[in-house]
């Protein structure tokens, strides 16, 4: 368990010279004491308390204190110049930052890289769950995030430079499976941000783009014996706010300060005020202007390849947004659910310095949430960059040199994704990107291998898929020589078994690919099998919409077209594994699934993974008249069609 702070007997001194919550920011950074640890919410620059920042910086640059802070926080925050963290990036302002993202914070990524402070990168998830385990009282977080890679105690334990000698991070053995142990600490101060608090310190987040961790972040502080600050944008009276929209309860804050300036308090780094960012309004989805013909169109055409209906998907900044815009080009938006790792489902992600914001999303969770959602495998497919990989299929996106981006939400999603595409262009200015070892291991090949995950590694020239022996070459680009344009630009020889196939050829013409097309209309034909020896047909629904009377008519006459010639009943074996069946014509498709079952079949399972489906369309059948059983898994269903 994290050690109490002592923050807390500072502030109640400071209390009984005051009156009230509300003070100025300058007088809130008093409140932080040389040596302290302060954690800090935000993402790039939505939900960052920007004032706060400045006044402590101001305090440091006139009075050299507070000196020797520890500064921890999940999510990059700033813009890659001056704003956001950049404020704390000054010698002896910091001594320890333990970061889930580099990348946007150039001042401390200096101080890093020069050794001078001692520096970890975890990944974001851990430390969002972190705060609440410190909230909770636990000795710190259990997790296979972070196994075989750069944050493995044997690969350096997070670790950013020589200086850095402390272990955050402990290899565990649990009933034989493999964990990572970090350690909790305690928050002395939270520097967290709202829009509206009333007099007693209530919070809520009306006109934030995001919620994040600032209700783990100032519940860790609190019962750390720490302190919070909590940034807003107005102040309404005592009792005054609804408590069904207060996200952190005034009992957890100890100081409000109303932004001084419209520019300390931004929606995003990028975007003053956005009623679209905010939730309050959804936008026209209108015309949609192509991504003009390169090698990152062609790049992202075939990431989208993998996309499937129903699919919940992670889109990576940079590249992989490029697949944001193939699948809005191409119609198949409302197909899928896109998702960001700050807590965004559903809708349209935003990029730039505007990244982790959304428009016209179906929720907002808080970022603790989500990683839950994600660390328990809840996306079905996740699309990354990818800016060097090696023999074993190992990725870094890290760190280059003297370069640290820092690993992010990356560990956490590449890791635990059902599926994962890596998306980048074959080289970088020339420069080599499939070398023969990684220089930060940020993806582990070795362990997505053991635990069967599937991975694709996508160019503009070719194609590749992790192998037991490391990457295998699937495809190359056509007109490319497969010597001269892949091999020779690599440091190691991939794998190559069986035909080695050509890209399709759409993915390089200016035409719409028609992914919509493939998507949805599989054709039926290749929907349906038969094992005559067995005298069972299968039927795979996977992924089938039903949208329309039409495909139920469809289906029916496809079925009949393959079970009455053969003159005899048959037994039925059905995949519904993320089926969708409109609520409108249920009973229509249940009058044609007991007509199907009456006239030609024996016995008929029926099997999907999805513990929702099995609740929805088992009462939905049973309640007009089909035997309303649905399996976990198609061995279950197998196993029982004969009862």
């Amino acid at each position: 368990m994290a050690q109490s702070s002592h923050a807390r007997t500072r502030m109640t001194a400071w209390q009984g010279a005051h009156r009230g919550k509300v003070v100025s920011a300058a007088d809130a950074v008093r409140l932080i004491a040389d040596g302290d640890t302060v954690a800090t919410g935000g993402f790039v620059g939505i939900g960052f308390a920007e004032n706060l920042a400045v006044a402590l910086e101001a305090r440091f640059l006139e009075t050299a204190t507070p000196r020797g802070l520890t500064l921890v926080y999940a999510a990059g925050q700033g813009d890659g110049q001056e704003r956001g963290l950049n404020h704390f990036g000054h010698d002896g302002l910091v001594a320890r930052v333990i970061g889930g993202h580099w990348g946007l914070v150039p001042a401390l990524q200096k101080l890093a890289v020069a050794g001078r402070i001692e520096a970890w990168n975890l990944p974001q998830g851990v430390i969002s769950h972190l705060f609440r385990d410190i909230a909770a009282g636990k000795p710190g977080h259990l997790s296979k995030v972070g196994l075989g890679t750069f944050v493995d105690p044997r690969f350096g334990g997070g670790k950013i430079n020589e200086q850095t000698k402390q272990e955050l991070v402990r290899l565990m053995e649990i009933d034989g499976d493999e964990y990572l142990f970090y350690k909790a600490f305690p928050i002395d101060v939270a520097l967290i941000r709202a829009t509206t608090a009333d007099t007693d310190g209530n919070l809520t987040m009306e006109r934030e783009a995001l919620t994040l961790e600032a209700l783990a972040i100032a519940m860790a502080a609190r019962n750390s014996g720490g302190i919070v600050i909590a940034q807003v944008e107005r102040v309404a009276d005592a009792h005054s706010l609804s408590p069904r929209q207060v996200k952190v309860p005034g009992v957890m804050v100890d100081c409000v300060v109303v932004a001084e300036k419209p520019e300390y308090h931004q929606q995003t780094f990028a975007e003053p005020y956005s009623a679209a960012f905010a939730g309050e309004i959804r936008v026209p989805m209108g015309h949609v202007t192509p991504m003009p013909l390169s090698e990152r169109k062609i790049i992202a055409r075939r990431a989208a390849l993998e996309l499937r209906p129903n699919a919940v998907v992670n889109l990576g900044i940079g590249m992989p947004e490029g697949v944001a815009a193939v699948a809005a080009e191409e119609h198949v938006i409302d197909l899928i659910t896109l998702t960001a790792e700050p807590g965004v489902i559903g809708g349209i992600p935003a990029g730039g310095l505007n990244f982790g914001a959304a428009v016209n999303t179906q929720a907002i969770i808080d970022q603790p949430y989500q990683f839950d959602f994600y660390d328990g495998g809840g996306l079905d497919i996740a699309f990354l960059g990818l800016a060097q990989a090696d023999a074993e299929g190992n990725l870094n996106v890290s760190k280059f040199g003297p370069r640290l981006a820092g690993a992010g939400g990356f560990i956490n999603i590449s890791q635990n994704a059902k599926k994962v595409v890596f998306v980048g262009s074959f080289t970088a200015n020339g420069e080599r990107k499939f070398v023969r070892q990684v220089e930060h291991r940020t993806f582990s090949g070795r362990e997505a291998f053991r635990r069967g995950q599937p991975v694709l590694y996508v160019t503009e020239r070719c194609v590749f898929r992790l192998h037991q022996r490391g990457l295998q070459l699937l495809e190359v680009a056509p007109g490319l020589d497969l010597q001269r344009d892949i091999l020779a630009a690599m440091d190691f020889e991939p794998v190559i078994e069986g035909e080695i196939k050509t890209m399709d050829a759409a993915l390089f013409a200016e035409a719409p690919l028609g992914l919509r097309a493939r998507l949805l209309l599989l054709p039926l034909a290749d929907r349906f099998s038969y094992d005559a020896e067995q005298r069972t047909f299968f039927v795979n629904f996977e992924r089938l919409a039903v949208r329309t009377l039409d495909d139920i008519e469809a289906i029916r006459a496809e079925v009949e077209s393959r079970l009455q010639p053969l003159g005899h009943r048959v037994f039925g074996i059905i995949n519904y594994d993320h089926f969708h069946l409109e609520p409108q014509i249920e009973d229509a498709w249940a009058a044609m699934v007991q007509g199907l079952m009456d006239r030609y079949y024996e016995n008929v399972t029926r099997y999907t993974t999805s513990g929702f489906l099995r609740a929805k369309l088992g009462p939905a059948l049973a309640a007009r008249g089909v035997a309303p059983h649905i399996y976990e898994t198609a061995d279950d269903a197998r196993a029982h069609v004969r009862d």
